[in-house]
Parts: structure tokens; sequence; C-alpha cells
């Protein structure tokens, strides 16, 4: 695309003046319960004035980090494009489009790790566009492309583990979307591709990795880079009669 460093330099900075204005609107109401707590502490003494604008700093933090993290869910997926599965080239617009969605991740970053898991995590996930089950536990601030994924019932992802439904290859940008069926586990550290289906009570094991396209059968326990199967649904191993 001709052009196209100079349009995703323009864009960048717009980006940034954007979200440092989604910071402030995030840090008012903390930063109005500082105010009040100082005002009503000034004359306590120098101690208790300075526990008192302590806890309120760090209560302020709190409300800036949720407020921040809702506001980019809320945006991310009001704003969010409906990107279709497929190849693109990296110049592109719909890379451009593909990394306005991401924007809004990238920001919630800041903060998102301190509330998973939580009703809140799993709150800007559903904003994000994501499809989260009842009871899923996610235990991840790692989970990209929210608006491709879907996590059924009582789904568990540990701490760190990854999710993409998109990667680079061949100066391309590939989009596809992943399925994560009721009941499965994604271990700590674990990655999971583009276009993977996870089956209902499989197990992805701690750092494991799963390449593009993998379908997992339901039950089934699969480890190691790449992953493959150590376990079959029934508890036997592969290739055991």
């Amino acid at each position: 695309m001709r052009g196209f460093h100079l349009i995703q330099n323009v864009l960048s900075m717009v980006v940034m003046l954007f979200i440092a204005v989604i910071w402030g609107v995030s840090a008012a109401p903390g930063y109005i319960l500082v105010i009040q707590i100082r005002e009503r502490v000034v004359d306590e003494g120098i101690l208790i004035e300075a526990i008192g604008t302590g806890i309120g700093l760090g209560i302020g933090y709190l409300i800036w980090g949720i407020c921040m993290v809702m506001i980019c869910g809320l945006l991310g997926g009001l704003l969010r494009p409906r990107l279709e599965e497929g190849r693109v080239p990296l110049q592109s617009f719909t890379t451009i489009q593909w990394a306005w969605s991401m924007i809004f991740h990238r920001s919630a970053l800041l903060f998102l790790w301190v509330i998973v898991p939580s009703f809140l995590g799993n709150t800007y996930y559903r904003l994000m566009g994501a499809k989260v089950g009842k009871g899923a536990q996610l235990n991840t601030d790692n989970i990209n492309d929210a608006g491709m994924v879907t996590l059924g019932d009582g789904v568990v992802m540990g701490g760190h583990a990854t999710i993409n439904a998109h990667l680079t290859e061949k100066a391309e940008l590939v989009l596809s979307p992943v399925k994560v069926g009721d009941g499965a586990l994604l271990g700590t550290g674990s990655i999971v591709q583009p276009g993977c289906e996870i089956g209902a009570g499989a197990v992805v094991a701690s750092r494991a990795v799963v390449p593009k396209w993998t379908k997992i059968p339901a039950g089934e326990v699969w480890a190691g880079v790449p992953a493959k199967c150590i376990r079959l649904a029934d508890g036997s191993k592969p290739g055991v009669e």
C-alpha cells in the first residue's frame, strides 16, 4: 500500500492522544476521592494526614485501574471492526483495522492483570467481544483478538495462558477464530494459536504450544512444543491397544 508507513505513523500519534484521554477520564473519580480524603484529614496531624492520603492514593489507583479497563473494554467492543477470517497483506487497511482493535487491549493491560480472575476480568473480555460461558475462570490477561474467541462454560485458563486469533506469516496477517469447549483447561503459560478448536473437557498442559488450526478432541490431554496428545479421552495413551 502506497504511503502505508506515513498513515501508520500518523494514526499511531492520534491513538496515543486518544488513549491519554481515556487514562485521564478514568483517573477523575480516584482524583476526586483523594482530594476529599485530604480535606478531611489535613488538620489531624502529619502522620494521620500521610496515612489518609496514602490510603486515598491506593484506593484512587484501584478505581482508576478498574475504570480504565472497563472503558477500554466498552470502547473496544463498540468500535471493534468486524474482521473476517483469512489472510491479508501486512500493509493493508484490514491490518490497520486489526491494530486499532488491539489498541484498547494493550491499554487495558496496564491494570487487567490485577483483576483476573474475577467477574470484572470476565466482564472486560465480554465487552471486548469474546463469548465467555458461565463459570469460566480466566486467570490471564493474554486473550488477544477477543472478538474472535469463544470460551465455553467452566473453562479454566491458568496464569499467563495465551490465546491468539492472529499471527504474522510471510508478510501477511492471518486471522482465524479460536474455540474452547465446555470444561476445558488451558494450563499455566500455554499458548493456543489461530484456528484451534479445543474440545469439551480437554486439557492443554502447562507451557504447551498448540499449533495453528489444531483440533483437540474432547477429553484428550495435550502437552509439549508443539503440543501432541499424551492421553486419550478414555485414559489410555495414544498408540497403546
